[in-house]
């Protein structure tokens, strides 16, 4: 069990920001849009939960840090991770954007900065309609 608990503890964790996120979401429906452009909210989810099975799927075949170790010295992969962080920045920039606090901001910061997408694919699946109600 220990071994489970540690080879799984980013999972564990992640699994336990989603919960307290969608338990403590107030705003609008988590899954039903009542938008403008509803189809939206639904694709938006199925890419976050084909990403997460993705993920997870990955996660079972090869373990997250030796194939970082193995990518690194790869001056794409840099590029790449680079290319990720810098859009997760704009990323961070939208829920500024959408919640104007920067608390909700910093409390965003650290799932970001480890799930990369999988916390921001979140974010956009539950808070759909108010991110587009500022460019509508």
């Amino acid at each position: 069990m220990m071994r489970f608990l540690k080879r799984n503890f980013l999972w564990l964790f992640y699994f336990v920001f989603v919960l307290i996120v969608i338990l403590n979401h107030d705003g609008e429906h988590p899954i039903i849009s009542e938008g403008p452009y509803p189809l939206g909210k639904y694709l938006i989810w199925g890419v976050y939960l084909s990403f997460l099975s993705y993920s997870l799927y990955c996660s079972t075949h090869e373990n997250f840090f030796s194939t970082l170790k193995k990518l690194y010295p790869l001056h794409w992969a840099r590029q790449i991770g680079l290319d990720l962080y810098l859009g997760l920045t704009l990323s961070m920039g939208v829920i500024f954007l959408n919640e104007g606090s920067i608390l909700l901001v910093l409390l965003w910061l650290i799932p970001v900065l480890i799930y990369a997408n999988l916390a921001i694919l979140l974010y956009v699946a539950l808070n759909y309609d108010s991110i587009l109600s500022h460019f509508l």
